[in-house]
């Protein structure tokens, strides 16, 4: 009698439980292929028939070739490993990006060190996870995805040339970025460092950042030469940066444009075939989370 009485209100109380757990697994779970990309895009960047050097002298933690010296370093700060790779390229066209599985999209995802192997990278680092938002620009080896600003967004700008540029994606679109020559554009932020000066302090930081965790960093230190930073975190061996700390770091490598991409669980470098940092999400295991993108240096 109960069931026949209110047999309306059950169907209109299934029915919105049903699509709200679908807009969840939509949000975070369902994966929505947008657009395939060619990562092998050699033609376009003018080194169609370069390949990884045979020749490469390549030790635990170095790598050099003719046109990439790669020097790891693992330091330990502020009662945390850091691990630095010092690069010097020949050409900026080695500083590269990759999609999870060769696609973009939501929800897209693959481990840091897939999606290196997949490219055949010499370093990688995870990105800015652009699938885990629907705004933000995304710019990828001179192609544009997605053009959608963000309020008060600062974005990573890599030239064609190797520069690096802060901007706040409100003042610029993403259009105007890729006419004026961006080959890459990170959402996620913020910039640690700009024109050589720390851009981030402990009172300017807010909620997570004020905390310590593993952090992902890129930064620029001359004409192309560039630093990449990750750190461990949430493990009794490694307490963990916060930005300003991260920002202090690499201002010691007189790096001249520092900029703070995703971190936490998916804080991974990837080098010579391996993962050299202990990634982890809840600080219980060490194992790498899947993300979106990655940044790379290869040919």
């Amino acid at each position: 009698m109960f069931i026949k009485r209110h047999i309306w209100t059950i169907i209109f109380c299934v029915l919105i439980t049903g699509f709200s757990l679908y807009l969840i697994m939509d949000t975070f779970v369902i994966s929505r292929v947008y657009t395939v990309v060619d990562e092998d895009n050699g033609g376009e960047n003018g080194i169609e028939d370069a390949t990884a050097d045979d020749n490469a002298e390549i030790s635990g933690n170095t790598y050099s070739d003719e046109n990439i010296t790669i020097t790891l370093t693992e330091y330990r700060e502020y009662d945390t490993s850091i691990y630095v790779a010092d690069i010097i390229v020949s050409s900026a066209e080695y500083l590269k990006t990759a999609f999870a599985e060769g696609s973009y999209g939501r929800n897209v995802t693959a481990k840091t060190s897939e999606i290196a192997e997949d490219v055949g990278a010499v370093i990688a680092i995870n990105g800015d996870y652009y699938g885990a938002r629907e705004g933000g620009y995304v710019l990828r080896n001179g192609v544009l995805y997605r053009s959608v600003s963000l309020f008060d967004q600062e974005d990573l700008v890599i030239y064609s040339d190797g520069s690096f540029e802060i901007i706040t994606e409100e003042d610029i679109s993403a259009e105007e970025l890729l006419e004026d020559g961006a080959e890459q554009v990170f959402s996620f932020g913020p910039a640690l460092i700009t024109d050589g000066l720390i851009s981030v302090t402990e009172d300017d930081e807010v909620g997570k950042a004020k905390a310590s965790n593993p952090r992902t960093a890129i930064g620029i230190i001359d004409d192309l030469h560039f630093l990449f930073v990750v750190s461990d975190g949430r493990t009794s061996e490694s307490e963990g940066l916060s930005l300003s700390e991260l920002a202090e770091f690499m201002s010691g490598f007189n790096v001249v444009t520092g900029y703070n991409l995703d971190g936490g669980g998916s804080s991974t470098m990837y080098f010579n075939g391996e993962v050299v940092n202990k990634p982890t999400t809840s600080g219980n295991s060490i194992k790498e989370r899947s993300v979106s993108d990655i940044v790379y240096i290869g040919y």
